[in-house]
């Protein structure tokens, strides 16, 4: 006699951005796992991997949402980091090995006379141990079976490099301002190598990722006790989320009649009308009534849509 077979927990149709405050120890893909089982969505992702040993800002995708993450993770990113001076590790945070020390411990002066060196658009070498791919490999999987990574510098964009705070004389806390791609980690030994000394970070807490803040953020456990109070009712759960549009701040947005909407919906482009519209633009979204149609293109004043949004 066969099993019965478990029947799988109907999934919530869900479209939306919830801000978790990640954290320390908490792997990002670990986080999502645990928003599954809190909200059983139909799909979910997250826009930006936050490591481990950081907590902070981590933008997690419902539904139509995931169709916006793209212009989440190309937004700026804010950080908060501590570095700690005399010691150098190989993966620059407190995880590796020490392969450097120093008895040099720049003061105050010194720190800010060369911040402007690590601001606007400048050159960095990844970390080895990063997700950055080698030959088809991830840098840190061959920095763990030993072998020498030779990462190549790239350019990377920092809008806005601060010293907040110095503990005592072994550490200093930084806020960073910057685009895609910047290793904080990277800053703090290029830091500590440009300031004589050798550097790692000990604490990393990300506060903003694109238009996603702290006043946004939600904790796990607000969540697990809010899911416990409203005894499986999902929709108790709703006002943690946030509209999808959020996502679409920087866009250029482009209304657009109910007609034309529903052209919009079948993947057909439409023309804009109104003495201000645009006649060009890479990426802009068209909305009617205030709520998201589809993401797209316009070329020669007609809006091409590239992405509907089921809203």
């Amino acid at each position: 006699m066969s099993r019965p077979q478990k029947q799988r927990r109907p999934r919530n149709a869900i479209d939306g951005w919830l801000v978790l405050d990640k954290p320390y120890g908490l792997t990002s893909n670990d986080a999502l796992s645990r928003l599954k089982r809190i909200l059983h969505p139909e799909k979910v992702g997250h826009a930006g991997t936050l490591d481990p040993r950081a907590s902070g800002c981590l933008p997690i995708a419902f539904g139509e949402a995931t169709k916006t993450v793209p212009m989440v993770m190309n937004g700026r990113k804010i950080y908060r980091f501590e570095v700690t001076w005399g010691v150098e590790t190989n993966t620059d945070d407190t995880e590796g090995e020490v392969i450097a020390t120093s008895d040099v411990r720049p003061d105050a002066a010194a720190i800010g006379a060369v911040l402007p060196e690590f601001t606007g658009t400048i050159l960095q070498v990844p970390p080895k141990f990063s997700a950055i791919k080698v030959d088809g490999e991830r840098a840190y999987d061959l920095a763990r079976d030993g072998e020498d990574v030779e990462l190549e510098a790239r350019p990377i964009d920092v809008h806005r490099l601060t010293l907040a705070d110095m503990p005592d004389e072994n550490r200093a806390v930084f806020e960073a301002e910057c685009g895609k791609g910047t290793y904080v980690r990277a800053l703090a030994r290029d830091l500590g190598r440009r300031l004589g000394t050798c550097g790692h970070v000990t604490e990393l807490r990300r506060l903003l990722v694109g238009p996603f803040g702290e006043a946004d953020m939600v904790t796990l456990d607000e969540l697990s006790e809010a899911a416990e109070q409203a005894e499986g009712n999902v929709e108790a759960l709703m006002d943690f989320l946030l509209p999808v549009r959020e996502a679409l701040e920087d866009l250029p947005e482009v209304p657009v009649s109910s007609d034309d909407a529903a052209r919009i919906r079948q993947g057909m482009a439409v023309l804009l009308r109104g003495r201000n519209a645009p006649l060009s633009c890479d990426l802009a979204f068209a909305s009617h009534g205030g709520t998201p149609v589809a993401l797209g293109f316009i070329d020669k004043g007609r809006f091409q849509p590239s992405r509907i949004l089921h809203l």
